[in-house]
Parts: C-alpha cells; sequence; structure tokens
C-alpha cells in the first residue's frame, strides 16, 4: 500500500499539469480569435473609410470675363456691279488694291447705249425744231386774231400744239439726260475707300447691267473700322451695355490684343439660340487684321455677385444637381443647390451653399447622405 501513493501522487499532478496545459493552450486560441476578430473588424472599418479632398465657395470676383468666338467683317462691304450693259473693256485694280472713293475702277464698252443717246439727241433736235415751228405760229395767230382775222377756237388750238411741243422737247430733254447718265456708268466708280477682295470679270466680259451680287464686277470692303459680330448667352445678356470696351485676338497673331467697343446690341435674346446679337467696332488703322478671319472676343462684364465652386463639386441626381458638404460630425450630407453661369472650370451656385461650407471635390457616385468620410489634404 505504502508503495501505490507515490505512484498515485504523480499520477495526479500528471493529471493536474496536463489540465492547466489544456486551459492555457485553449485560452491562448480563444485570445487568439478575439484579437484577429478586432483586428478584422478594424481592417474593415478602416477600408470602409472614405477619405475626401474639400473646397470652399469663393465669392464672384470683382468682374469677370466672357470669352466668344466672332468673325471679322468689313464696316462696309459691297459688291460693285455695272449699271450699264456691254464689254468690259478694261479693269484698273485687282485683289488687294486699295482704292479712295471715286477712283476709277473699270471702264465697260456700250455701244448700244451711244447709240440709243445719239437716236435721243436727234429726236430733241426734232422736238426743239417743232417747238420753233408751234411758237412763231401761236405768235402769227395772235396777232390776226387781233385783227379778227381767225377765230378764237384756232388761236386756242394754235397755242395747245405749242404747249404740246413744249412737252415733247421737256420729254425729248429727260430721255437724253436718262441715256447720259447710263453713259455715265461706263465708267465704275469706287462708292468708298477701302480694299478690293474680289475681282470676278476679265476683259472682254459680256457685262449685264444689275446682275446682282452673283455677277459683281469686284467686291469693296472697308477694312478701317472693322465690324464684330458676336452672340451673347442670355445668362451675360443683361450685363452687355453700348460701350463697353473689348478685347480681340486672334490665334495667328500671338501676344496681340487689339482694343474695341461694343456699339449697339440686338436688345432681344434670339429664341432658337438663346443668345443676343452684340455688334462691335474695332479700329484696324494699321491694317493687321483682315476680314472674315476667326478671332476670340474677350467681354469684361461686371461681377453678379453669386459664389463659385469648381464644377468638379457636383452631383448630378434624378432629383437635380447636389453637392456633398462635409458637416462638423464628420458625414457627408447632400445639399440641392441652384446653378447659375458656367465659366468652364468654375460655375455659379445662386443658391443652396454658404461661404463655409466645405464641399468634397470628385465625390464618388456611391456617395450617400449622411455617408462617415475623412478629410485629406492629399
Amino acid at each position: 500500500m505504502a508503495e501505490r501513493d507515490p505512484v498515485l501522487r504523480r499520477a495526479r499532478l500528471l493529471t493536474v499539469a496536463l489540465l492547466v496545459l489544456l486551459v492555457l493552450a485553449g485560452g491562448r486560441t480563444v485570445f487568439s480569435r478575439i484579437s484577429n476578430a478586432r483586428a478584422l473588424e478594424a481592417s474593415v472599418a478602416e477600408r470602409n473609410k472614405q477619405y475626401v479632398r474639400v473646397a470652399t465657395p469663393k465669392a464672384g470676383a470683382a468682374e469677370q470675363t466672357v470669352v466668344l468666338p466672332g468673325t471679322l467683317q468689313g464696316y462696309v462691304q459691297a459688291p460693285i456691279s455695272a449699271r450699264a450693259s456691254g464689254y468690259l473693256k478694261r479693269w484698273l485694280v485687282d485683289i488687294g488694291s486699295r482704292v479712295k472713293q471715286g477712283q476709277l475702277l473699270a471702264e465697260i464698252e456700250t455701244p448700244e447705249i451711244d447709240q440709243q443717246l445719239s437716236q435721243a439727241m436727234a429726236a430733241r433736235q426734232q422736238a426743239a425744231s417743232s417747238l420753233e415751228l408751234a411758237h412763231s405760229t401761236l405768235e402769227r395767230w395772235a396777232a390776226l386774231r387781233k385783227r379778227d382775222a381767225v377765230s378764237q377756237q384756232e388761236l386756242d388750238e394754235r397755242r395747245s400744239a405749242d404747249a404740246q411741243a413744249r412737252a415733247n422737247l421737256a420729254a425729248a430733254d429727260a430721255n437724253v439726260e436718262r441715256l447720259r447718265q447710263l453713259e455715265s456708268f461706263k465708267r465704275v466708280l469706287a462708292p468708298f475707300s477701302g480694299v478690293i477682295t474680289k475681282r470676278n470679270v476679265d476683259v472682254g466680259d459680256l457685262i449685264d447691267a444689275g446682275g446682282g451680287a452673283g455677277r459683281a464686277l469686284f467686291v469693296l470692303s472697308q477694312t478701317d473700322p472693322l465690324r464684330v459680330y458676336v452672340n451673347v448667352p442670355q445668362s451675360y445678356a443683361n450685363l452687355v451695355k453700348p460701350g463697353q470696351p473689348v478685347a480681340v485676338t486672334q490665334t495667328e497673331l500671338r501676344g496681340e490684343s487689339f482694343k474695341g467697343e461694343i456699339v449697339r446690341t440686338a436688345a432681344s435674346i434670339d429664341a432658337a439660340t438663346r443668345t443676343m446679337q452684340v455688334e462691335i467696332r474695332l479700329p484696324n488703322s494699321d491694317g493687321r487684321l483682315l476680314p472674315g478671319a476667326f478671332v476670340q472676343v474677350a467681354l469684361a462684364l461686371d461681377a453678379s455677385g453669386a459664389l463659385t465652386v469648381p464644377t468638379n463639386v457636383l452631383l448630378f441626381r434624378p432629383e437635380g444637381p447636389r453637392v456633398a458638404v462635409v458637416g462638423d460630425d464628420g458625414r457627408a450630407r447632400l445639399r440641392a443647390v441652384k446653378i447659375g453661369r458656367n465659366f468652364g472650370e468654375a460655375i455659379e451656385v445662386l443658391d443652396g451653399l454658404a461661404p463655409n461650407d466645405k464641399m468634397v471635390l470628385n465625390p464618388p457616385d456611391s456617395l450617400n447622405d449622411g455617408d462617415a468620410v475623412v478629410i485629406t489634404q492629399k
């Protein structure tokens, strides 16, 4: 019996040690699982965080510039057509020629008009001779009437013949003057000073009087000053007034800016394009600018006082445009905004934002109202 006691004690000790080891191993496993669960929860929470960059609205500038496309036009531009029919005898100017008002551009041979003028002058001589005869006859019959040698009726007939002869002479004079005026159109003169931009005829061409713009001999354009027409969007129309200065630039003339002035506006909005036409007067004394060139017109307009935000803060949802604003609690709130004028990289917001609001830049489409976000400076 005494020999069995040490054996039993050792068995008990081994059993207790084994139980302790099992308890320690189980505790370690439980602790490891709890630690892993906490780490997983922390990792998931970290991944679920949305890191965003923010910006605040800016107050409108003291003035704003709107750049619009335009095309240069001669201040006066007209096709020079012939008033007399005939054949082109010669032309004295070509494209690019600068001419003065009244300068001879071309001459036309008009044989038909010349013959008509000669015939009219001969008819005028006949009318003058008839008038002279009728007048002398009237004087003789008036003297005879005083001696009662002829009746009053006969005297009245002679007076009527004299009046008719005078009318015939006046008609003949008018016809001669008309043909002389028509013959003067053989010389094609410049109606104003400018530059010849087209020449559509050559020597020997048949010229039809009143051929219209399609058969114009020349096209004459006044290049100083120039006109520029631009179409101002409806949102800026109320800010454009006659007398405002503008700056005109042309891509090919780098570094150069030309000063112009708004001279008139259409004072109405085109229902088809929702724009207002504006005419600009542009001095061009040195001839650097050419009619027909494409230019950019910068209009300096007064500010409207509205806040401006970057265009990349907008979220377009079915219910309308929204902006995500980060609150003090670190959550995003989607606010409805009213959009004004678009400046390209910035846009006006007329309602829905305050100057100190923190707006999310490039908000993801999955961002919902109340989502937690973390502001980062990256």
